[in-house]
């Protein structure tokens, strides 16, 4: 007798939320299948000019999305939990969309995703510009601010605007910043029958604000003798307003691959001064966070303009005096410390807030710090290093070197507790 066969698989159950793209285009632009997600749906949750795209026949109740919505997504996911819950999105919903809060909230399982081409793709089509050779950078809710660290001559950026004002917000930042000659593109209405395109040069900028679901594409040039900054740490010195209180370029230089910066990563940079090496630490990756304290109000002003002239506007700028301000500010990958080192309990607050695996980087000009930092090196290892400058200066009629003060350097690495000891494996026994 032939064995029964087996039972099909269990056919998981439809997520109780689907979350749709929207174009331009509409309704018509929709694919069967989100159609039918559309037309099903108990309730349908977006932003009134996605519901307002919506014909009759999808009956469910429609609901506005709250502002500020990211607070308001939990509660309204529960009001409604009993209905099939379809929300609309513009474009692709994981491409700076709602996709990622409600995956936040609800988890990837619990989602059923729909999305449509992004803004960025009908761009790209309509420019002639390879998706993967572009950079994207959203202001939707965003400073104009940050779109500083991204431009760099013969670069092609497209720009996700926050409405119809941000092309002239654009233009008026890429002049400020020394890159007037570059061309915006810009682009209204993206795949709908109404597309509509603005071209011009950012220091001549007069277009009258257009549709405010647009694309701003930029085509960077640099205006003659604009100060040039580049992708690595160590930016010239004159890129930053200060008082003297600078990591000079070539330390900054050393002090920041010490101190590693990866994606995603929080520094405390300890006793700012100008905020170089937060600012240069945010600069190596969009996701890098930083916090920097700095006890004199005026130069925590100045450390919040550098970060904003820069293109890291989300540099957080503590005005206090360690170790006391460093309470209460989340746990950092990595620490900097340029100034206040012989202040009781800062070191030890500093090497204590770091997790096992953080960085801790200190520099000093002084005797007394170097002394501290000898006895610290004794205790937890790393490197202790002498970083020596000297610039090549006119002596008369000819030149010569002058020397800056050497700086000090002590980098570590907290360690990483080992693993305790293993029994005996269960595959073997123990030997006489």
């Amino acid at each position: 007798m032939s064995p029964a066969p087996p039972p099909p698989p269990a056919r998981r159950p439809a997520p109780p939320v689907s979350v749709v793209g929207v174009g331009a285009d509409g309704w018509a632009g929709l694919t069967e299948a989100a159609r039918t997600v559309l037309r099903s749906a108990g309730t349908l949750i977006g932003g009134p000019r996605q519901l307002a795209l919506l014909p009759p026949e999808c009956a469910g109740q429609r609901v506005e999305w709250p502002s500020p919505l990211r607070p308001a997504v939990a509660g309204l996911l529960a009001a409604h939990r009993d209905r099939h819950v379809a929300v609309l999105a513009s474009g692709d919903p994981m491409f700076y969309g709602i996709g990622r809060a409600l995956t936040e909230e609800l988890g990837a399982d619990a989602l059923r995703v729909l999305p449509h081409p992004s803004s960025v793709s009908y761009a790209c089509a309509r420019l002639g510009w390879p998706v993967e050779d572009t950079t994207t950078v959203t202001l939707v809710g965003r400073p104009a601010a940050r779109l500083a660290a991204e431009l760099y001559d013969g670069r092609r950026l497209l720009v996700l605007s926050a409405g119809a004002g941000t092309p002239a917000e654009v233009a008026a930042l890429l002049t400020d910043r020394g890159f007037g000659p570059s061309r915006l593109t810009v682009l209204d209405r993206l795949g709908a029958a109404g597309e509509a395109r603005t071209e011009g040069i950012a220091e001549r900028w007069d277009a009258p604000p257009g549709d405010p679901l647009n694309v701003v594409a930029v085509e960077c040039r640099a205006a003659p003798g604009a100060l040039r900054t580049g992708r690595v740490p160590g930016l010239p010195d004159e890129a930053y307003e200060h008082d003297g209180q600078l990591t000079k370029r070539h330390v900054r230089a050393a002090t920041l691959a010490a101190l590693a910066p990866a994606p995603g990563e929080l520094l405390w940079d300890v006793g700012g001064g100008s905020g170089s090496i937060a600012v240069e630490w945010m600069r190596a990756d969009p996701s890098c966070r930083a916090v920097t304290v700095e006890r004199d109000p005026g130069r925590a002003g100045r450390i919040a303009r550098n970060a904003d002239r820069l293109g890291v506007p989300g540099l957080r700028v503590v005005t206090g005096r360690a170790p006391d301000a460093l309470a209460g500010l989340p746990a950092p990958d990595a620490v900097f410390v340029g100034g206040g080192l012989t202040v009781p309990g800062l070191l030890d607050a500093c090497w204590d807030a770091l997790p096992p695996g953080g960085r801790l980087v200190a520099n000093t000009v002084t005797l007394e710090s170097e002394a501290l930092l000898t006895e610290r090196y004794r205790r937890h290892g790393g490197e202790l290093v002498r970083l020596a400058v000297a610039h090549a200066v006119p002596v008369g009629g000819f030149t010569g070197w002058r020397q800056a003060m050497p700086v000090t350097q002590w980098s570590v690495r907290k360690p990483i507790p080992a693993a305790g000891p293993a029994g005996p494996s269960p595959d073997h026994e123990d030997l006489p």
